[in-house]
């Protein structure tokens, strides 16, 4: 099959059309006196800079409760709960052998510190043993708590025993 269809018209304004393009084309090569011409184009050097996104450190301290009675701590920032197991500490999303509820009613000490629990553990035992029981109770400066006498305003150590006792 002969393909019938041209750039041009081949009829006489085509013929002019293409014989002016023609004589342009050769026009333009004999202008430059046999030298090459060519065209370079340099592309722009393009530089990008991301900025730098510098998100605030927040640090958050561990704040631990103690419960005397089962010897059992809980991280109330990291919501778990630590304890000795076999000589070894475990940190884990439940209490070991005891239910939260039943464990949150027994009696409980905020601790001053905001490490971990095993560099003060031995102190913890002496300070608060398993027999430990929680009552009328304010903090002094130290973090401690006192058990307050509610017909005077001073305040007691918790281990000092009232006469109705």
């Amino acid at each position: 099959m002969i393909n019938k269809k041209h750039f041009f018209k081949t009829n006489k304004v085509g013929f002019v059309l293409g014989a002016v393009l023609l004589t342009a084309l050769a026009e333009g090569v004999s202008s430059a006196d046999g030298q090459a011409v060519g065209i370079t184009v340099t592309p722009p050097a393009v530089v990008v800079t991301v900025p730098v996104v510098v998100a605030p450190v927040v640090v958050v301290q561990d704040d631990y409760v103690y419960y005397p009675t089962y010897g059992i701590y809980f991280n109330s920032s990291q919501n778990r709960y630590a304890y000795l197991n076999n000589g070894a500490w475990v940190f884990a999303p439940a209490p070991y052998g005891v239910s939260v509820e039943v464990l949150r009613a027994s009696p409980s000490v905020n601790m001053d510190w905001h490490d971990s629990p095993e560099k003060h553990h031995a102190e913890m035992l002496h300070r608060y043993p398993k027999d430990w029981k929680s009552s009328d109770e304010r903090h002094d400066g130290d973090g401690d708590r006192k058990a307050v006498n509610p017909h005077d305003n001073k305040r007691t150590p918790k281990h000092t025993r009232s006469p109705n006792n």
